[in-house]
């Protein structure tokens, strides 16, 4: 008997809501509907997100895009049978708010409850698109402020091969942007401006490219960019797209050839990528062609499901139930966990 699972995302300033129908037997549950609300134009006047205002708006939005979400489904809330939420990792008064709604649903409806990893559910997403992977793969996470390498072997079963010591790539990209005056949000930004200019323009440095290990730093990347552009002073205008362009050559040479060579220690031949810097269209590029030539399948979510979203949530939810990695709960009273390692994740706790 298939069952619906409604997922809620409100990690940080996106608020995603989902409807996905998971049914036994079927590999890959099916999405029936989502929506999504983004906070950028909010946070813009500020230049990053203001955890406050994110936590407020998500109030705000997140029982008007379940009504969406029902009424495009063709459903009610009392047809829902799980309530699935971001327990973490993200902004702890962000987190609260999804996971306080999504309880209240659930003991309003009698329906169990289940949360869900913010990066899980990155990690999966992939499984919504028109080619989803197969167990096992090396899995290439880049989302916001986490840039690792996992090895997926199934639903719960993570092990971590490398991760950022210091900035992640997404934070290479929005930190190097507003050095260049790109405004928020500045990854985007960057990569649009890229397409106007060199990327040999300027050396810049690949940090731990060579280091033996799969472990990322991007940090001394930012501090790069931010000396040639004072170097550059009043030239800098004039030189800007080269810069930007240099800068995204960078921090995706890097993203491809630590994956080449977790694929090569592995001996795993399925790659996928995840997360908002997944949407990236350099880094599809090079990876593509990469693999292509080593003869190795590399996956993407729907540039549509790339940030935040209530589907991976919802998909995760339903992935972890089918596998029987977890079981939701009617107990609800809820925590959060603003900070939660993938690898960490356990398999059959509630």
């Amino acid at each position: 008997m298939s069952s619906l699972i409604l997922g809620i995302e409100s990690s940080c300033d996106e608020t995603g809501v989902a409807l996905v129908r998971s049914t036994p037997g079927t590999a890959v549950p099916t999405l029936l509907a989502h929506a999504l609300h983004s906070q950028i134009d909010m946070h813009q006047a500020y230049g990053g997100v203001v955890p406050e205002l994110a936590s407020r708006d998500h109030i705000r939005r997140v029982l008007p895009l379940t009504s969406t979400v029902l009424a495009e489904a063709g459903h009610t809330l009392a047809d829902v049978d799980v309530v699935a939420y971001t327990r973490g990792p993200g902004l702890a008064g962000a987190l609260l708010v999804g996971a306080g709604v999504a309880c209240a649903l659930g003991a309003a409806l009698g329906k169990p409850v289940l949360g869900v990893h913010h990066l899980e559910g990155h990690l999966l997403s992939p499984f919504l698109s028109a080619d989803p992977p197969e167990f096992p793969f090396v899995a290439l996470l880049v989302s916001g402020g986490h840039t690792q390498l996992m090895r997926v072997d199934g639903v719960g079963q993570y092990e971590l091969l490398g991760e950022t010591i210091d900035d992640a790539a997404g934070e290479a990209f929005d930190k190097s942007a507003k050095l260049l005056g790109l405004g928020y949000p500045g990854g985007p930004a960057l990569s649009r401006l890229a397409e106007q200019g060199q990327p040999d323009a300027f050396k810049l440095p690949r940090p731990l490219l060579h280091s033996g290990n799969l472990d990322f730093s991007f940090a001394g990347l930012k501090t790069a960019v931010l000396t040639q552009a004072k170097k550059l002073g009043g030239d800098l205008e004039a030189r800007k797209a080269d810069l930007a362009a240099s800068t995204q050559a960078a921090i995706v040479d890097v993203l491809v050839k630590k994956s080449l060579t977790a694929l090569k220690e592995t001996g795993l031949r399925r790659l996928v990528v995840a997360g908002g810097v997944g949407a990236n269209r350099l880094l599809r590029e090079q990876l593509n062609a990469a693999c292509q030539r080593q003869q190795i399948r590399v996956h993407y979510p729907e540039l549509h499901l790339c940030t935040d979203n209530g589907a991976m949530i919802a998909l995760a939810a339903a992935m972890r139930l089918q596998s029987g990695q977890q079981q939701a709960t009617t107990t609800y009273a809820f925590d959060i966990k603003p900070r939660w390692p993938l690898d960490a994740l356990g398999g059959t706790t509630p």
